[in-house]
């Protein structure tokens, strides 16, 4: 079963340590990233990793709006720049290894070298229905 695990810049429940990431000291942002890279590799080695990015806070909406017209981009919404601050996409055997693994990331460190506890979003990928092939 395949879970995307995503963190928020906003749009979750606030976390324990809701100091933004742009107040911190260099090495707590140097121990955060340092966590999210050992948990990395902790993933990869059970076999569990698939893959994972951090986002730039740039970023565009654009939307086909039919041809010879130009693409429509930006509008007056937010965006996932605002949103999402990256992700993770792990591999396990069950919904209940995926939130053990999500409980586990949560606790990043954080301002002050305090653990986050900042709310993930664990979403399952969708997957086709097992087919009768009777």
């Amino acid at each position: 079963m395949k879970y995307l695990m995503l963190k928020h810049y906003r749009g979750a429940p606030a976390s324990v340590n809701d100091t933004p990431m742009e107040q911190w000291k260099p090495e707590e942002v140097s121990a955060h990233i340092q966590y999210m890279e050992d948990f990395k590799t902790k993933v990869e080695e059970t076999g569990e990793y698939v893959d994972s990015q951090a986002l730039s806070p740039e970023g565009t909406f654009v939307r086909y709006d039919g041809e010879q017209r130009p693409p429509i981009t930006d509008g007056p919404f937010l965006e996932t720049k605002d949103l999402i601050a990256g992700w993770m996409v792990i591999d396990v055997d069950s919904h209940e290894r995926a939130v053990e693994l999500a409980g586990e990331l949560s606790a990043a460190p954080g301002a002050g070298g305090e653990p986050i506890h900042e709310w993930l979003e664990l979403r399952p990928f969708l997957t086709m229905p097992p087919t009768d092939t009777e």
